[in-house]
């Protein structure tokens, strides 16, 4: 058995003082920009590996949450690059028959996730959010849901202020048009 040094041993301690308190945010947003379990936790499991191997460059004591955020979502880009750049491996109309088939017989939510927006957020509302624009749910999540400022969002996603501002506002008014009759059927008015 290798053991560690005190060099060694004091970096998994700090990672995982600095770093492991924000799993359960950044599975959370995986899942929500992959829409998938094992995606999401694939996702997590390469944002901890990347972040682990750059732990070094990590400012202790900053923004842990943010910079993680940021490194999960450019590992989600650069998936999303590899894999359109693949050719095509299932004809879906070949394997929508099964799925909707199994569909009903599964769970799609975890139970973190249930914990988390269960309360927060009915179906409509779920459903109106991911039929935004990724640019916009995406913007929309890390500011309304998941409470990061404008400056650390721009960070994040490495674009500046102003471009979050508008993704934000426009963000927002797709989301009041999609849940205008949603609103009306619990009672709230537009006035």
């Amino acid at each position: 058995m290798a053991h560690l040094t005190r060099e060694e041993f004091q970096k998994q301690q700090d990672f995982n003082d600095e770093i492991l308190p924000h799993l359960d945010a950044i599975y959370n947003f995986a899942l929500k920009l992959t829409a998938n379990n094992d995606d999401a936790e694939d996702l997590v499991q390469d944002t901890i590996v990347k972040a682990y191997r750059f732990f070094n460059s990590y400012e202790k004591g900053t923004n842990a949450k943010g910079w993680l955020f940021r490194i999960l979502k450019n590992s989600y880009i650069n998936n999303y690059r590899k894999a359109s750049k693949q050719p095509g491996k299932v004809d879906y109309d070949e394997i929508e028959p099964f799925y909707e088939s199994i569909r009903s017989e599964q769970s799609n939510t975890t139970d973190l996730e249930s914990q988390m927006y269960g309360d927060m957020m009915d179906d409509d509302v779920t459903s109106a959010l991911n039929r935004l624009p990724e640019d916009f749910r995406t913007v929309v999540l890390l500011c309304d849901i998941e409470g990061f400022t404008y400056e650390e969002i721009a960070n994040m996603l490495d674009v500046p202020i102003g471009t979050i501002r508008s993704r934000l506002h426009r963000g927002r008014n797709l989301l009041k048009a999609e849940l205008t009759e949603y609103a009306s059927r619990r009672g709230y008015s537009g006035e």
